[in-house]
C-alpha cells in the first residue's frame, strides 16, 4: 500500500491570483522529488489534478486551492513511500515557492 504525503500551504493571494500562480508554476512540481517529471495536469473548478513520474513509478495528486491555503495530497506508490518524510519536507520547502 501507498502513503499519502499532505502538506497545507498558506498564502494571502485570494482563490484566483493563487490558482494563477501554480499555474504559472505547474512545471517546478517535478523538482520535489529528484528525477521526476510532470506528465500530466488538469484544473477540474479550483482543484488540480496532476501526475508526476519517477523511477518507473506513477504519483497520482492534487491540490485544491482555497481562498487562502492550498492544500496538496500526493499518493505515493509502495516503492516511493519510504521516501515519505523526505519528500514532504521537500514539499513544504518548495510549494510556497509557486506563489510567490
Amino acid at each position: 500500500m501507498g502513503e499519502p504525503v499532505t502538506v497545507n500551504i498558506p498564502h494571502k493571494l485570494g482563490l484566483d491570483e493563487a490558482k494563477s500562480r501554480i499555474g504559472s508554476g505547474i512545471h517546478t512540481l517535478g523538482d520535489i522529488i529528484p528525477g521526476a517529471s510532470l506528465t500530466d495536469h488538469h484544473w477540474e473548478g479550483d482543484h488540480l489534478h496532476f501526475t508526476l513520474e519517477a523511477v518507473g513509478q506513477r504519483i497520482k495528486s492534487d491540490m485544491h486551492v482555497r481562498e487562502d491555503e492550498v492544500y496538496a495530497v500526493l499518493d505515493l506508490p509502495p516503492m516511493l513511500a519510504m521516501f515519505a518524510n523526505k519528500i514532504k519536507a521537500k514539499l513544504m520547502k518548495e510549494a510556497p515557492k509557486m506563489l510567490e
